[in-house]
């Protein structure tokens, strides 16, 4: 048996993983486990790149085609005066705003209109699976928050704390989560505020709830509160100002306040408005409206909440309509008034869900224009969990476009309070940046413009969360990777059919498909894997461009983005062994392998830190957000290694020939 030396790589008795690392790039779709790491050093001239020869050489061996760009380091740096700064690693001086109430007065100042999203807990395991797949795709259109419902009566509170944590630092959306009273003695409630708090989250939306199932008025429980002001002053009361907390606001009034079809009374209304500005005066920071469908109502809310003093944000509150008969049942339970116009379109198509859907976009596209006409900067959709209507209005709007998601940084930074200055990662999980974030949740700082030490704190141990995967995901993977294998040559099939996008789902990766930026260098990739190096992680270089390009832009416009070329894999012992006798030719590049005992090899220093993605901004300092660490890469090898087992053959029996073939490559 060939001893294995270096990093993440597949050979058929023993295992050794490569990354090759030259200008990197961001948000690399193949994911890594390879060996071996090619990183060329940082030059001070204009320009850079691996020599005639050096190319040639890896050529003639076949590890390297000449047409393949993404093994030159071609960049230019036309801001950076030295190697000094780039490894600066400063971090930008804008401070990340938490608070939602922040977020919505920062773009009044800047006259700019932000938009949020509300969800609620599906009943079932798959529907949450699904609604966190959406959460995703939504979430790359940057809304300023989104929140979570409480369910009604309090029945789904234990689920209402999961999804808010998981969206709050997983999905990686400020969090806003609903609390009622419904049900909750004074200690659920403090539970509730203690683990959201824990968890980094900073916004609230009090409510006094709906009644219990089966009743038809609310009662306060024993030991609880009686309305949402009472909530509101008792969140004050004990956690100061570190929530932002969020009440209701009603432009009919409340349900309980309307009687019949003629509306609330005079004196209601009046009542409902005076007791919504105790709420604010108790310390709300902010009002979301009740769903209505007549904006001249919410436009005369608005207008008479100023008349009484109130002056905090007031948010409208937008729900498309997307079938005929949930239409009917919501407006029914919240008893709000619908123009005669309105029924009238529905009336001849209520029968056709595409048409009543389609109606339900134009007439939500025109109450946010009318709203935002009159100077409203903030927007919220009432989702019903579903994206089609709620995209499709911010589309009408020219608030997103699909084409063009922008990303602050190349990895999606957790909203979590204690996480909100992160500005650096390691590049190992960058397709997996969801077990990042669980094996490196109980650090007490994180890393800020700079990497530092990685030894302190340290990782945390891989746990079968690491493995855990959505039922929709695990599906997929079954479908595309838990065909039978009948020798090597089928395993390195799998990783080509994966970079010519084929296949969509790789064990190896919790994204969906090739990244962008992937797909300018996936021909060179499947030549890479079918000379059996295979590709788990990579990036193309980047020189200079800019920074808001869709493929591999990040840090919004007016910035220029730099990546050195970056290819992470697995590769039998020995071909490991060419690469590192070749790579002694290569002053340029630099490189770690490992194998599964650990064993490892390379040709830089145990703490040196390797800049591979940077960005340069007007009036900001070099953002440096991905590096290579070699103590990061040893605390990747397991995991990478362990996918092997847990995230492919364990889609097969034991004693499956197709197990026995992956467990003898690992």
């Amino acid at each position: 048996m060939v001893e294995v030396v270096d990093i993440l790589f597949v050979a058929t008795a023993t295992t050794i993983g490569v990354a090759l690392s030259s200008p990197p790039t961001v948000g690399n779709s193949c994911v890594a486990t390879g060996a071996l790491l090619f990183a060329p050093s940082f030059a001070l001239s204009p320009t850079h790149c691996l020599p005639c020869a050096d190319r040639s050489s890896l050529s003639q061996e076949g590890l390297l085609d000449l047409h393949r760009p993404w093994l030159t380091c071609n960049f230019f740096l036309p801001l950076i005066s030295s190697a000094a700064d780039l490894f600066l690693l400063l971090r930008t001086n804008k401070k990340v705003k938490m608070k939602v109430i922040e977020k919505i007065r920062e773009a009044a100042k800047e006259d700019r209109v932000i938009f949020s999203f509300e969800y609620f807990p599906p009943k079932t395991d798959d529907g949450v699976d699904n609604l966190f797949e959406r959460m995703e795709r939504m979430v790359a259109h940057n809304p300023a928050f989104g929140d979570i419902t409480w369910g009604a009566g309090g029945s789904t509170a234990e689920l209402t704390l999961d999804i808010s944590n998981r969206m709050q630092n997983m999905i990686c959306v400020e969090t806003m989560m609903h609390l009622t009273c419904t049900n909750m003695p004074v200690d659920k409630i403090d539970h509730a505020l203690d683990t959201i708090k824990s968890n980094g989250i900073q916004n609230v939306l009090a409510l006094r709830g709906d009644p219990p199932h089966g009743q038809d008025k609310f009662v306060q429980v024993e030991g609880g509160f009686a309305c949402a002001l009472d909530l509101v002053r008792h969140i004050r009361a004990k956690y100061g100002d570190y929530f932002g907390i969020t009440v209701a606001g009603y432009p009919e009034a409340h349900p309980d306040m309307i009687t019949g079809d003629g509306g609330v009374s005079e004196e209601g209304y009046q009542s409902d408005l005076a007791y919504l500005k105790r709420k604010v005066d108790a310390g709300s920071d902010l009002i979301i409206t009740q769903l209505f469908y007549d904006t001249d109502i919410f436009l005369k809310f608005v207008n008479d909440c100023r008349q009484i003093g109130i002056t905090c944000p007031i948010v409208p509150g937008i729900m498309p309509i997307n079938n005929y008969k949930g239409f009917l049942r919501m407006t029914g339970f919240c008893k709000t008034k619908v123009p005669d116009e309105i029924k009238a379109a529905l009336e001849p198509i209520k029968d056709n869900e595409e048409a009543v859907r389609a109606y339900g976009i134009h007439l939500g596209t025109e109450m946010c224009r009318k709203v935002l006409a009159h100077g409203i900067k903030t927007l919220h959709l009432y989702t019903l969990n579903m994206e089609k209507s709620a995209l499709a209005i911010l589309m009408n709007l020219g608030l997103i476009d699909e084409t063009k998601v922008q990303r602050s940084l190349p990895w999606r930074r957790p909203t979590n309070a204690f996480r909100s200055k992160e500005s650096v990662r390691p590049i190992f999980w960058a397709n997996r940046p969801k077990s990042y974030i669980s094996r490196t949740i109980g650090w007490d700082q994180y890393p800020q413009g700079r990497w530092g030490d990685s030894r302190n704190p340290s990782y945390g141990a891989l746990s079968d969360y690491q493995f855990m995967r959505r039922r929709s995901r695990n599906k997929k993977i079954q479908e595309e990777w838990g065909g039978p294998l009948k020798s090597i040559e089928d395993v390195h099939e799998r990783f080509i059919n994966f970079c010519l996008r084929k296949i969509r789902s790789n064990p190896w990766s919790e994204l969906d498909g090739l990244q962008p930026e992937t797909m300018m260098i996936n021909k060179e990739l499947e030549s890479v894997n079918s000379k059996g190096f295979l590709t788990i992680n990579s990036q193309p270089p980047v020189n200079g461009e800019k920074s808001d390009s869709p493929s591999v832009g990040w840090g919004g416009p007016g910035g220029y983005v730099y990546q050195k070329a970056y290819l992470e894999f697995f590769c039998s012992p020995d071909k490991l062994n060419v690469l590192v006798e070749k790579c002694k030719e290569l002053p340029s590049v630099t490189y770690m392998a490992v194998n599964k005992e650990g064993k490892s090899i390379s040709n830089v220093e145990p703490n040196d830190v390797n800049a591979v993605t940077w960005g340069v901004f007007p009036a900001k300092e070099i953002i440096q957000p991905t590096v290579v660490d070699p103590i990061s890469f040893m605390v990747w090898k397991d995991e990478a290694f362990d996918i092997w087992t847990n995230g492919w053959a364990c889609l097969f029996q034991e004693g499956d020939v197709s197990r026995q073939i992956l467990e003898e490559t690992r």
